[in-house]
């Protein structure tokens, strides 16, 4: 393992909070400063500042026909996190100003990702709609969208997804802001349909509320969820987003943290990426997700409830698989690549009996655990269904496009990918897979790098310092919560929780022959699920430690607490 950091704040160095702060803006590239700390409220920021007047007027042209003639408009949104919560704005926003409208949330297993033959049939089936708007899809479907119109249905794609060397002509206008996440795009995209159509309404308040609260707590779910970088306005949409939690009126989501505990608490990026998130995944992944967004919308105490505890009972079953097949793909890992002695620069797992659902959860344990590019397969309808995940370092989705010769389709992103399959592809595919990556990938991209803000002495962070750091919330992709590296000296050491499985340590710098005034203050360090790794750990030694910072405020005081993330 490497440990790198980009400054080093020397013991003689003096330095203040606000300098603290431009040394962890520079090395994140921010050059508009005010804007990051202070950034713009989304309810200020419009569609045509990303572009598409040309788009956003054809788009208003062709719904207030829509509306006149009182037809059929069908948002046709992903299954995922950042699908639910950004086909719940655009659906209700639609439903809210009047027009006859219906969500569609394809099944995962019976029609895969995004547009199919099979999903537009359903949908011109049962809506017969003049309209389908994608959430969080539809720019790679160039082939759908064409299948759409021969149905006689009009298509508008709202997507965030990486672009294809061909878009979908046959789109009626193409919405696509690769800074934002799916939900993100969709907020900006609801917003304008009201801000054009919000005097033909009586619900001209409720919508002016939800977009300053209750639309912007979903799009924030689903901008983390998604892992899209939080600079620009996706860092406004998550800044606000949170915030919006504690005045938000939809008794769904309400519901999700009365359930999870967190009912009433400051909102975190880490709640919603680990408790709020798996929860609205977990019926997608196993089942079908419609209900999931029906908990979002749904205005009535009682099914809300039924709802939520359906989804809670998920999301248990989902973890209880995740937990057997990450054991499972171990092995596999264990024993498949104990043989050959070396183990290759990208993994690739498959089992027939692993979910669906969960693969792209068991690739990105898998990827954690051994730090390279993991594809996952699984059979499904008489194909192979692939999730893969990535480190930094490695952009899976294109790699997977240039083989794309043995794929029936692939979309994602830089750190994650999915893909189908012909079960006969699967050798040719493999050995493709070894072969193309072996110049791309060098060992030294393999090496698990730590990487630090700053080198300093632990006596120089102290509370005014941490609160100045609060200002850089929310951390997330591209936004990291600070770190530091610092040589600190282990004053004692013990476990606690049910299973004594959490490790604290209370740590000082170490001492030197010059005195400093304060490096004797002790500090506590914390380490959550690592007692067993850091058990060697004794009184008296001396460890180079890379941490966060933060400020326990438990029992109405105020102390300073590191949260270790290694020790070397």
């Amino acid at each position: 393992m490497k440990i790198t950091y980009h400054n080093v704040i020397k013991p003689s160095e003096k330095i203040n909070p606000g300098d603290l702060i431009e040394l962890l803006l520079k090395n994140r590239q921010i050059k508009d400063k005010e804007e990051f700390l202070n950034p713009t409220h989304p309810s200020k920021i419009s569609l045509t500042d990303f572009g598409f007047k040309k788009e956003l007027k054809k788009t208003l042209k062709l719904l207030k026909k829509i509306k006149k003639d009182n037809q059929m408009v069908v948002v046709y949104t992903d299954y995922d996190a950042d699908g639910i919560t950004g086909g719940a704005i655009l659906w209700e926003t639609l439903h809210h100003l009047g027009f006859k409208a219906m969500p569609y949330v394809p099944h995962r297993k019976k029609e895969g990702y995004g547009f199919s033959k099979q999903g537009l049939d359903n949908v011109k089936k049962k809506y017969n709609p003049a309209l389908i708007i994608s959430v969080d899809h539809g720019i790679t479907a160039s082939e759908k969208v064409s299948y759409a119109k021969k149905l006689g249905i009009p298509t508008i794609i709202t997507d965030h997804h990486l672009k294809p060397v061909k878009l979908p002509d046959d789109a009626e206008a193409i919405i696509y802001i690769p800074e934002l996440s799916g939900s993100g795009v969709a907020y900006f995209f609801a917003k304008e349909l009201f801000s054009h159509f919000k005097h033909q309404t009586s619900n001209f308040q409720l919508l002016t509320s939800n977009f300053k609260s209750d639309y912007l707590s979903l799009a924030s779910i689903g901008s983390i969820a998604d892992l899209v970088p939080l600079i620009g306005p996706t860092r406004s949409i998550v800044k606000y987003g949170l915030e919006s939690f504690t005045s938000v009126k939809r008794v769904g989501i309400k519901q999700i943290l009365q359930q999870a505990g967190i009912l009433g608490r400051k909102i975190t990026p880490y709640d919603v990426s680990f408790i709020i998130a798996p929860r609205i995944n977990a019926l997608g992944r196993l089942e079908h997700a419609i209900d999931a967004l029906r908990l979002l919308c749904t205005t009535k105490e009682d099914r809300a409830q039924k709802l939520a505890n359906r989804v809670g009972d998920k999301n248990r079953e989902r973890q209880d698989l995740l937990i057997k097949a990450v054991k499972e793909a171990k092995r596999l890992v264990g024993s498949r690549y104990s043989v050959i002695g070396k183990m290759p620069k990208i993994l690739i797992l498959e089992n027939k009996n692993w979910h669906e659902g969960i693969i792209g959860l068991i690739a990105a344990k898998i990827c954690e655990e051994f730090y390279r590019p993991t594809i996952v397969l699984t059979e499904s309808d008489g194909f192979l269904k692939g999730s893969a995940r990535s480190i930094p370092s490695f952009h899976i989705t294109n790699f997977l496009r240039d083989l794309k010769k043995y794929l029936i389709d692939v979309g994602g992103h830089k750190a994650a990918a999915g893909f189908t399959m012909e079960k006969n592809n699967y050798n040719l595919f493999s050995t493709a897979v070894v072969k193309l990556v072996t110049p791309l990938l060098k060992e030294e991209d393999l090496e698990r790098t730590i990487e630090a803000d700053v080198k300093i002495s632990l006596s120089k962070l102290n509370i005014p310092h941490v609160k100045e750091l609060e200002k850089l919330q929310p951390f997330g992709i591209s936004n990291p919560q600070p770190t530091f590296y610092s040589n600190v000296e282990i004053l004692d050491s013990t476990t606690f929780g049910k299973s004594d499985n959490h490790l604290k340590l209370i740590v000082r710098d170490v001492p030197t022959e010059k005195p400093i005034t304060d490096y004797r203050l002790p500090i506590e360090f914390v380490s959550f699920g690592n007692a067993d790794k850091y058990s060697s750990l004794t009184k008296g030694q001396k460890i180079n430690v890379v941490y966060s910072i933060e400020i326990d405020r438990w029992g109405g005081s105020e102390k300073l607490r590191g949260k270790i993330l290694n020790i070397v």
